[in-house]
């Protein structure tokens, strides 16, 4: 960014957003359209303005930031960062060494895992969750219940985008639910 360049805000940065996201049809699956985000992370002004803006929405003071893996984890981890918290890694099953703490939970078209080291999320720890797309919640909500499980509060959920024609926000119910970006 330049001096004379105005830092992104508002809906300067929403459309900014918006006109980074790619759409991808059928990937990875017939029928499903793929939100790409590395034209947004490869443009240090929006990327960095994505950060601020999802550090500066966040209800109250945290502990910690979960990102969940794979996304969730270049947004978090610059999120946690600017909030001068610490990073989480929450991980698709049999990616971290034991001990871990695990949550199954159920897909449209299966079944998964999330799991994180439960020794690094002290009791009553306030953490904020995030990642880059809020679709169907089931990820965020497994995440959510592994967290709770570990005593920790979940303070909020974050989101690059929601795509409002999908369940998410109601698998979330009772919880701060923040996106940037609402694609409907």
């Amino acid at each position: 960014m330049t001096a004379q360049e105005a830092p992104l805000t508002g809906s300067a940065l929403i459309e900014r957003i918006d006109a980074l996201v790619r759409s991808v049809p059928d990937y990875p699956t017939p029928g499903v359209v793929f939100k790409d985000i590395t034209p947004l992370l490869a443009d240090g002004p929006a990327f960095a303005a994505v950060v601020r803006e999802m550090a500066a929405r966040v209800p109250g003071p945290v502990d910690l930031v979960a990102g969940m893996e794979a996304r969730g984890f270049i947004l978090a981890a610059p999120v946690a960062k600017e909030l001068g918290a610490g990073f989480l890694p929450v991980r698709k099953a049999g990616k971290l060494p034991g001990p871990t703490a695990r949550r199954d939970y159920s897909l449209e078209y299966g079944a998964a895992s999330v799991e994180l080291h439960p020794f690094t999320v002290p009791a009553g720890s306030r953490v904020l969750v995030v990642d880059d797309v809020l679709a169907t919640g089931g990820t965020a909500a497994a995440t959510v219940e592994l967290l709770q499980e570990c005593g920790a509060e979940v303070v909020g959920l974050s989101f690059l985008m929601d795509l409002t024609f999908l369940p998410g926000r109601s698998r979330l119910a009772g919880h701060h639910v923040d996106a940037l970006l609402q694609v409907g």
